[in-house]
């Protein structure tokens, strides 16, 4: 099992699916079980319709008609689930009571994920998501963060002597990475992640440019990567993981140069998984 928050991949499954499911559907009620979830502002929702879904890095914003959205977070542990067995279950904090005797659960094992109604025309103001850096550009037309080009790419790279890895998941940086596709996409274009960005060649920036639309994209085709407590909407896992190039693989033969294992080591307080041989 992997502890890792639900990254670029997941959320737009999420988001994807969401949108499917709830978009027109019409908010009855909000029950709220845990007020360290969701503060305030539920008052605001009922009677409203659903009218999209976007994303913002790892944030996703449900957007209504009369002019509120609900921004959520699902940090570590947290889910957003349309169908399912087990529900509501001991971890469900809030609940979304929709037209047709639909509901939409929001669980959290840890209790460390947020939700926060706001006006949609101040979302893209909110505190968190003001902060976001540019995002990979990976085909989806719901992210509202700004694309991540390659010449922003070698203008955040430049300015940092910080291990290659550890700005890689700085969500002020470069929005929607974590830890398992920085470990991928470092591992496909040949990076040793304690490198200094600013001492990158400009191929090997390229390289790495396109390694982490790769991987993005591949994530986004399965789904996502279930670990401790990701699953769909649907109630399903992603199945990214029976994919994993490097993540999670320490002590077995690389697939790249077939002669060396994969160690793992410690960035940044991060289980971080290389081929030394690979990397360079």
């Amino acid at each position: 099992m992997f502890k890792n928050m639900p990254e670029l991949p997941e959320v737009e499954t999420i988001r994807i699916q969401l949108e499917k499911f709830l978009t027109g559907r019409e908010i009855i009620g909000v029950e709220v079980r845990s007020r360290k979830i969701l503060a305030d502002g539920e008052k605001n929702l009922p009677g409203g319709k659903i009218i999209g879904v976007r994303r913002f890095g790892k944030v996703v914003v449900i957007d209504f008609d009369n002019g509120y959205s609900a921004l959520i977070h699902l940090k570590l542990t947290g889910q957003l689930v349309f169908q399912g067995p087990n529900l509501p279950g001991k971890h469900t904090h809030v609940i979304f009571d929709l037209d047709g005797g639909k509901k939409l659960y929001f669980n959290d094992l840890r209790k460390f994920g947020w939700i926060k109604i706001a006006k949609s025309e101040e979302v893209i103001a909110d505190s968190f998501i003001g902060k976001l850096g540019p995002e990979p550009f990976v085909g989806q037309a719901s992210s509202g963060q700004a694309p991540l080009t390659l010449e922003k790419f070698k203008e955040i790279l430049a300015k940092s002597g910080r291990p290659i890895k550890i700005l890689l998941m700085d969500q002020t940086k470069i929005s929607g990475l974590g830890n398992i596709y920085a470990n991928e996409a470092l591992w496909l274009a040949g990076i040793d992640p304690r490198r200094a960005p600013k001492n990158l060649k400009t191929e090997e920036i390229k390289k790495l440019y396109d390694s982490i639309h790769s991987v993005l994209k591949k994530g986004i085709k399965y789904g996502g990567a279930s670990d401790q407590a990701y699953i769909q909407p649907s109630g399903e896992e992603g199945k990214y993981q029976e994919h994993f190039l490097v993540y999670g693989r320490e002590g077995e033969v690389c697939t790249g140069c077939k002669k060396t294992k994969i160690e793992k080591i410690k960035l940044g307080g991060r289980g971080t998984y290389w081929c030394p041989f690979c990397q360079v």
